[in-house]
């Protein structure tokens, strides 16, 4: 039995686990980390992103802009304190071409407020292009795809 799908299948997880981990834990700064320096990042919905439409909520085409989004969160925006879980599942590898993997999976944010009010924050899907880059998985394109057209216009964090 060949063993390298299922180390490719483990260490895909781990990236997505990381991934939403860092964001959870509020460890912003590290966030960037994960795409490699040519990257792609949007937040969009699922209306525009079957329409072809290239209007994103948060758009970035670099790992240096995602350190700016990092940057003025930190230090311009004011927004109360809260809480973000993010769930991830259904994991799957769409497409394979040359040294990059498509995968989508699906995504679940709950906010949970200062008061302890919790509300489904965001609910779409990733469709991502990773590569391998120093033997670590990187996102390469990382399309954050809502259900909803009613978005938080406070979107600030990455989801």
């Amino acid at each position: 039995m060949e063993t390298e799908p299922i180390v490719r299948r483990l260490q895909l997880e781990q990236l997505y686990a990381d991934y939403v981990h860092c964001l959870d834990a509020d460890e912003l700064e590290r966030w960037p980390e994960f795409f490699i320096e040519d990257c792609f990042y949007r937040v969009t919905s699922a209306e525009n992103y079957e329409a072809g439409l290239p209007l994103g909520l948060i758009y970035a085409t670099s790992r240096n802009m995602l350190k700016d989004r990092v940057s003025a969160l930190r230090e311009a925006n004011i927004y109360e304190p809260q809480r973000y879980r993010h769930l991830v599942s259904s994991l799957r590898v769409v497409g394979e071409a040359a040294a990059a993997l498509d995968v989508e999976a699906n995504l679940l944010v709950v906010r949970t407020m200062q008061d302890g009010g919790m509300t489904i924050f965001a609910a779409g899907r990733y469709i991502d292009r990773v590569v391998r880059e120093r033997e670590v998985w990187k996102f390469a394109r990382k399309e954050v795809v809502l259900d909803s057209r009613q978005i938080d216009t406070l979107l600030a964090i990455p989801i």
